[in-house]
């Protein structure tokens, strides 16, 4: 038995099959899930939709600014580590495509360059959506906030009345993309069991039944290996007459060890995410000012858009330079090309993705919390707003931050040894592969570390 097997072997225990418990089995079952959760986020947009449009214009008295960026955005990656892409089964976006698609949907095929190209779409849009925020200001403006959100419901719309099931929220939304990435971290999965699907001639948790549609996010549980796609919307335990489908807890990390086809465009998405936190940190920070007088000198421009523009172009370049260098390293005696190594040290990288964009908005969520209520008061009476909106003190904040960092490196760093020992064991180079990917991965640590260590700016 070589070593990939016989690792696979060794982590193929079967653990518990949380549908066993009728409690857990009901709520997957009843016609009200996942509806009676979208009744309430579909209630929460609306509103954020109202005030970011007609409120106030000061971000800091603003709900719908409020809730979107102190409160729903720190706590999402978060959500993405406990419950996979859960949260997409109940977004208010999967609720829209459902309803165009269901009274004006023309249920044509997904293009193939949506197919083809759907997660590098993805990466575009988050770099886009990055860079607008910075030039133009989307978080810290309510309309700023509201004009993007009516953006990606044009989007969505689109999307479900022409193409099949969730195509928006499988092979456009940026979103959908980052809790794919995360969830492959995530302590749950839900998988079909192959010995009780082999002799099923339905397919019913594909093509849906009476009890509910098919599988909206395209995914055939049979042949699910990973979380990228499933969003727990539960229309497969709906559908499947045998109970083959399982949920199950599981061992943070365990999908990463085992990816049996990598892809760049999900290795480059990790690799975005851990610049984007980077520029998000940079330009927060007391030092911000220090950065664009240089690129100022530098370029000989005051225009701040071209200056943002160079900051973050480098800002993006440095991550995947710097992993590229050290996957060069890495491959060095090996059969591997410089791309396959970093295509598959790519995805080690995410548990620490995760923890550093925890960590960047925990500091957010808990200085700034409180704008969450006294914003939501001040949507139907006036109330006045203490001085200080923390929950807690920014030293407490900076020993959770790097609680959360180390967390993810040792997360990144045995999903790193994993790949290296399951790859290249058998070329006995576990151990010339994996050096390369520690250091680089305690570099980001150390940067992250530094960075929260400075002031911050808030958001609201």
């Amino acid at each position: 038995m070589n070593s990939t097997n016989k690792l696979n072997h060794d982590d193929n225990r079967q653990p518990y099959n949380l549908l066993k418990n009728r409690w857990f089995k009901g709520i997957f079952q009843s016609s009200l899930y996942p509806r009676v959760f979208h009744w309430i986020t579909v209630t929460v947009f609306a509103l954020i939709i109202y005030v970011t449009l007609f409120g106030s214009t000061n971000a800091s008295k603003n709900f719908g600014t409020a809730a979107t960026w102190v409160l729903w955005w720190p706590l999402i990656p978060l959500f993405f580590f406990l419950f996979g892409r859960f949260w997409c089964a109940i977004c208010p976006f999967s609720w829209l495509s459902d309803i165009v698609q269901k009274y004006f949907g023309a249920n044509r095929p997904v293009p193939q360059f949506l197919k083809k190209y759907g997660l590098w779409i993805i990466d575009a849009f988050f770099l886009l959506i990055t860079w607008s925020d910075h030039i133009w200001g989307v978080i810290e403006s309510p309309r700023g906030s509201s004009y993007l959100l009516l953006i990606i419901v044009a989007f969505v719309i689109f999307a479900g009345a022409f193409w099949e099931r969730r195509t928006f929220c499988r092979y456009i939304c940026f979103i959908g993309g980052l809790s794919g990435n995360y969830s492959r971290a995530g302590i749950l999965e839900l998988r079909a069991t192959p010995d009780i699907c082999r002799n099923c001639t339905s397919k019913s948790c594909y093509n849906g039944s009476d009890k509910a549609p098919g599988c909206p996010m395209f995914e055939f549980p049979r042949t699910m290996e990973d979380n990228t796609k499933c969003n727990l919307c539960g229309y497969c335990i709906k559908n499947c007459p045998n109970d083959s489908i399982r949920v199950t807890p599981r061992v943070p990390t365990r999908e990463l060890w085992f990816i049996r086809k990598p892809k760049m465009e999900e290795a480059f998405l990790a690799v975005v995410v851990m610049g984007i936190v980077l520029i998000q940190n940079l330009t927060m920070l007391s030092i911000w000012p220090r950065i664009l007088e240089f690129t100022q000198n530098l370029l000989g421009t005051t225009n701040y858009p071209l200056l943002f523009t160079a900051i973050f172009i480098v800002a993006m370049a440095i991550p995947f330079f710097a992993l590229w260098l050290t996957s060069a390293l890495s491959r060095a005696g090996t059969s591997d090309k410089t791309l396959r190594n970093l295509t598959l040290f790519g995805y080690a990288i995410i548990p620490l993705d995760l923890a550093a964009h925890m960590a960047h908005n925990l500091f957010h969520l808990l200085s700034e919390g409180k704008a969450v209520w006294y914003t939501f008061l001040n949507v139907f009476t006036t109330v006045s707003t203490p001085t200080s909106l923390a929950i807690v003190g920014n030293g407490t904040i900076y020993i959770l931050q790097i609680l959360l960092l180390l967390v993810g490196f040792i997360g990144s760093g045995y999903t790193a040894f994993r790949i290296a020992h399951n790859h290249y064991k058998e070329q006995g180079k576990t151990f010339s592969t994996l050096l390369p990917h520690l250091i680089f991965l305690g570099l980001i640590l150390l940067i992250n570390i530094y960075a929260f260590s400075l002031p911050m700016a808030h958001r609201v």
